[in-house]
This record gives structure tokens, sequence and C-alpha cells, in this order.
């Protein structure tokens, strides 16, 4: 069959809309029909270079739909049921999954090739092979994408807001619930209110933290992180970190989670300044995977007894997180509408992406036409 998919060729150049070919499911494979999209700032990435991935590539890895054939062996959901993918598949007997890991399951270690196990590549055109980001590449009318990937979700949720489920708001949620572990009475610095750090300001709320400081540059996304749950919010590292110590009376957050679209080590270090005795910084954010991007006193870390801990889709559990944080949107105590900024048809993705990379979006989200 035939679908219209947006394409990265080269890094640098801009996304390329295509049409080209998809093969049917094959054993433990899925036809789905993607209805919703999220512009997530890990596809700027491949775009631009920070992650080396095999081109071409079809962008896209958080997304939603409903499952329109199923192949040989498929368990896990059926035709009509709705899903959010999820960006990271869970096998779930790996030891990483049966272990409570999943985001880092094995099959997680092939998402930058884009292809299915056995290095199937359901995705074809005038330049061949095409691989799917994170095994999905959502910004296609259509994706064969493997069960391990699906999650179904209640039919009546919308699916226009269910989409942030499958990466941005569990890795941020996560970030503050899971890796940072923060606790009623917290204080918590997120550098950077994106799509994560949004998140990681509503996991912290939920968590019951005191003091949830958001630093963010942009005016916009700090009055953002104050509707959201943030307590106070500032332009600059240095704006914080006098509020931060004036906040605990010199004992420093319990908590510091880097959110940022590219991570700096000037961001790892005002984050690991930020903390106090005992205190986490949690890693988000990405950038080239050989950037040297910490360099810390290691004998502060060992007095003071830091922290400095990596978190990939917020240590979450998808095929339990992601129905729980639907649930918390269903009951209001979580919100997905309010960060929705702007959605784009398909052939609108450059703008898109030039519009997070101003900063004028929290979250935008493609919505597919069929």
């Amino acid at each position: 069959m035939k679908t219209i998919a947006a394409v990265v060729y080269e890094t640098g150049k801009p996304i390329e809309i295509e049409e080209l070919d998809l093969d049917g499911p094959q054993a433990g494979e899925v036809l789905i029909r993607y209805t919703h999209a999220g512009l997530c700032h890990s596809d700027v990435h491949i775009a631009h270079g920070d992650l080396e991935a095999r081109l071409p590539m079809v962008l896209g890895h958080e997304g939603a739909g409903i499952i329109e054939e199923v192949g040989p062996g498929v368990t896990r959901v059926k035709v009509g049921d709705h899903v959010v993918c999820s960006f990271i598949p869970n096998c779930g007997s790996c030891r990483y999954c049966a272990s409570g890991q999943q985001s880092i399951c094995d099959m997680g270690a092939t998402i930058l090739e884009g292809y299915l196990p056995g290095e199937r590549f359901p995705i074809s055109g005038p330049r061949g092979q095409y691989g799917a980001m994170c095994m999905l590449g959502t910004f296609s009318q259509y994706g064969v994408i493997h069960q391990n990937s699906c999650v179904k979700v209640d039919d009546d949720l919308p699916l226009e807001k269910a989409v942030l489920v499958g990466c941005g708001v569990p890795t941020g949620w996560g970030a503050a619930v899971n890796t940072a572990n923060v606790k009623a009475g917290d204080t918590v610095a997120i550098y950077g209110i994106g799509g994560i750090g949004i998140n990681a300001v509503q996991g912290a709320r939920l968590s019951g933290a005191k003091n949830i400081v958001a630093i963010d540059p942009l005016e916009n996304k700090r009055e953002k992180a104050m509707e959201l749950g943030a307590t106070h919010a500032f332009a600059s590292a240095e704006e914080a970190q006098d509020k931060i110590v004036e906040l605990t009376r010199g004992q420093g957050a319990d908590s510091a989670i880097l959110t940022p679209g590219l991570l700096t080590s000037e961001i790892v270090a005002s984050g690991f300044n930020a903390i106090g005795k005992g205190g986490t910084v949690v890693v988000t954010g990405l950038n080239k995977l050989d950037e040297q991007n910490i360099e810390l006193p290691g004998s502060i870390l060992t007095l003071f007894r830091k922290t400095i801990k990596g978190s990939l889709f917020g240590d979450c559990n998808p095929t339990v997180d992601i129905p729980k944080i639907l649930g918390l949107y269903q009951s209001g105590d979580l919100k997905l509408d309010e960060i929705i900024t702007r959605t784009y048809r398909l052939d609108q993705v450059n703008e898109g992406y030039d519009d997070l990379l101003a900063g004028k979006n929290v979250r935008g989200v493609v919505v597919h036409e069929h």
C-alpha cells in the first residue's frame, strides 16, 4: 500500500514529504493508521545530526492511532483497537523488562537504525529501504510496527491528547516521580520547560513538592510552568540559584531535573550546584553521543553524597505507566490539553519544528489527514 510520510534524507536539510510503499504486517507486527503524531525534540536531533541514525528515515516517535490489520501471532492488540505507541518497545522477557525496567528493553537497541526485528524494513521508496524513527515513523499516514510498541487505550480517550503520552509526558513526569523520587515537601529545580520539562513540573507537583523552581529563558514557557504547578520561575540559572538557597535556608534543592533541548556542561554544573547534600541530578537532555558535557568536582560529589542519574522514558514501564498517566488525565490531575500550543498538517512539519526551535510551542501535534 501507499503512504504519505515525512522523511529526513540528509542532516541539516529540510524534512521532505514523500509517497512511499508500505508492506503488510508479518508475524508479531500490526498495521496502524496513525491519527496523530507529536512534534518532539528528539526528531530534531536526527534531522540536525546530533544523534546519528541510519538514513533515509521516516521521522516521528510519538504516535497514536487505530489498528487496521494484525499479523500472525499478535496477542497484545486486535483490529479496531485505539493505541498509543511507546517509543521504546517492551518485549516483556529480556532481563530488563523482567526486572521492571522496560524503558531499557533490549528491543530498543535498534531505534536509531529504524528496522523491525530481523532487520526488516517495511517501508521502501525511491531511495531503497527507509528506517522508521524508534521503529515507529509516526510522521506517516500508516505504519507497520511491532506489537511490542503498542499500548491499548480506552476508545473514548481523545487520541490528539493521548499521543503525547508516548514519549514526552512520561519522560518528564517519570523523571520527577521515578528517577528523582520526589517526595512531599521537596524542593525541585527543573532546567528547560519544553515538552519534557513541563511534565517534570507536573510530576513534581503530583508528588507533593513544596518548591518547584522552573528555569527557562522564554517568558511563555515560564508562564506555562507557573500555570501547571511551578511555585517560582526564572530566566537564568543564576537567578534561580539565589532563590533556591533562600527557600531552603542554604540547604540546596533535593533534586535538579535537566530537560533542555541540548544538554551542555554549563547546565549540568548549574543543576549540580543547585542540589544540596544527598541531592540528585536527573539528566534527560541529549546532545551528540560523543559530546563530553559532564565535568564536575568529584570531591564535592563524594563529600556531599550527591548523585547524578540518567533517565530514559522517565524510568517508566510503558505497559503500566501509559495507562496510569492517561488515568491521571481522565481524572483531571494531569493536564494535556493545556500543553498543546498548536496543531499542524503533515505537510507543515518543517514549520512545526521551526516553531519548536523558536520556542513558540510547548507542544505541537501533527493531525494526519486520510
